[in-house]
């Protein structure tokens, strides 16, 4: 126990004075027992208070345009291979999308992206999407997007319109990625970021957990993110949904959940860490530890195809454990 506990508190005094971890290291911040989680939980949320403060920042998205997709992600009730019974629709008309907009702005909430399944959307859409940027921009909100595999001809036609963030997941490590997707490659990913990041948007980029993948991978892909320079880190956990293949996977294990959100603080201390889906059906009981674990941000309100939470009930989590929005 000593020595389990001096290996947190040792990364920890490190970190703060500028040191970036290891792999080495990470991976012994992995075999901390269950019974010592608390400390390294508590030892990250400290990480995260002196890179990035008291304050949290929330975003959420639209599920703009649904199912219909051509890609084969595992995990995914959108995917081609799903069978899951979900909405399936075209692109969303401009005046609904402002709608949520103005909605989602009522609560606190700082950033609001327009998100579409598919591979990529067409030129149309694309046209159509920079619109709906321009007019959320307009309104107060800060814009992002989630679009699939974009060229920088295309990336660049959205940062004109106003675009602030471009979100693109690299989902998991690359050695682990197709187990889970054939349909593109993990190198078309790295190569969308690094696009994004060209044309001077800001991006986010983060993956989900509880697919198979083991702490290794998880590990990697946090130094993946670390090595391209992304801005903004989601963190989803994920929820089995029957019809999908992943339908049979069981969740994560609560206390894996928040040692996985330390973990990338210690990692990614002056990143933007951001809990996202699955947070409230995976953490359930120790669901307000986030806020203690190390995250700076959380996606509010409902995801693609799965309930999230009301808006006023993340800013009364927030405000009554001392932070600020």
């Amino acid at each position: 126990m000593p020595g389990d506990l001096g290996v947190i508190n040792s990364l920890f005094e490190k970190v703060l004075s500028g040191y970036s971890i290891t792999k080495h290291d990470a991976l012994e911040l992995t075999k901390i027992p269950n019974n010592l989680s608390i400390y390294l939980y508590a030892n990250a949320n400290l990480i995260k208070n002196y890179f990035k403060g008291s304050k949290f920042t929330l975003c959420a998205i639209i599920n703009a345009k649904s199912g219909i997709c051509s890609e084969d992600c595992a995990f995914c009730a959108q995917s081609s291979i799903s069978k899951a019974k979900i909405n399936k629709y075209p692109l969303l008309d401009k005046d609904l999308i402002i709608q949520k907009a103005h909605e989602i702005k009522s609560h606190g909430v700082k950033r609001f992206s327009i998100v579409t399944s598919g591979r990529k959307v067409s030129e149309k859409e694309l046209l159509k999407i920079a619109e709906m940027i321009n007019e959320i921009k307009k309104i107060g909100l800060i814009p992002c997007a989630s679009l699939g595999i974009l060229d920088k001809k295309e990336l660049k036609t959205l940062k004109l319109a106003g675009l602030d963030r471009y979100h693109h997941n690299l989902e998991t490590s690359e050695r682990f990625f197709p187990k889970i997707c054939k349909s593109h490659s993990y190198i078309d990913k790295i190569k969308t970021i690094e696009k994004a990041l060209s044309v001077g948007l800001s991006v986010c980029s983060g993956g989900i957990f509880g697919l198979g993948e083991d702490w290794e991978d998880r590990v990697d892909m946090a130094f993946k993110l670390r090595e391209l320079k992304v801005d903004s880190i989601p963190i989803n956990f994920f929820i089995p949904i029957k019809g999908t293949k992943l339908e049979k996977k069981k969740k994560l294990k609560p206390i894996d959940a928040l040692k996985i959100i330390s973990l990338y603080r210690f990692i990614l201390p002056d990143f933007e860490i951001r809990i996202c889906g699955g947070r409230v059906q995976v953490l359930k009981e120790l669901h307000p530890l986030v806020l203690f674990s190390g995250v700076d941000g959380l996606m509010t309100g409902n995801y693609l195809t799965t309930t999230g939470r009301d808006p006023v009930d993340d800013v009364n989590m927030i405000i009554s454990s001392g932070y600020q929005i």
